[in-house]
């Protein structure tokens, strides 16, 4: 699907606000609620928007850990079977198959550094196919933005 302008437009605004109501987006764009409600219908529809997400701050919900794990795994064959066991793991909320060192590149938020002890020990490491980890606590996360897609793409590119 080729997007025009004001689909990428529509998409900036629910990038950096997802709560803003689809009238107050047309207001803002000069259009109608319904052509917004119709142009997000036909991004969900190609797979460009695939659902909508909550940010939550875990650290005033108790998770005072967010941790970064290297898996190395013992064959780069046994990602799926891998993949499949650290998708049943809660505390692993999001994970990426990499190229360079890592095999697999994992983002983990836990209560505190005996509950990250207990997820990589008693969960990760037991999962045949990893051969070991490399973690990383994270001290601060100083950034968390979306990629800007908006129409001045080009510029930003030349600029």
């Amino acid at each position: 699907m080729q997007l025009d302008d004001l689909d990428r437009n529509i998409l900036a605004i629910l990038m950096k606000n997802a709560s803003i109501p689809y009238t107050e987006i047309a207001k803002m764009l000069h259009v109608s609620g319904g052509t917004v409600h119709v142009r997000m219908n036909k991004l969900e529809d190609k797979g460009i928007v695939v659902g909508s997400s909550l940010r939550v701050d875990y650290s005033k919900l108790g998770y005072d850990i967010t941790a970064f794990l290297g898996i190395y795994l013992n064959k780069s064959s046994l990602y799926e079977e891998v993949i499949r066991e650290l998708k049943d793991i809660p505390e692993i909320v999001n994970a990426h198959y990499t190229t360079g060192t890592y095999s697999i590149f994992a983002q983990i938020v836990c209560l505190d550094t005996n509950h990250l002890r207990k997820v990589l020990h008693d969960k990760i490491q037991q999962i045949k196919g990893i051969q070991r980890t490399e973690t990383f606590i994270s001290l601060e996360e100083s950034i968390n933005r979306p990629i800007d897609i908006g129409t001045n793409l080009e510029e930003q590119i030349i600029s």
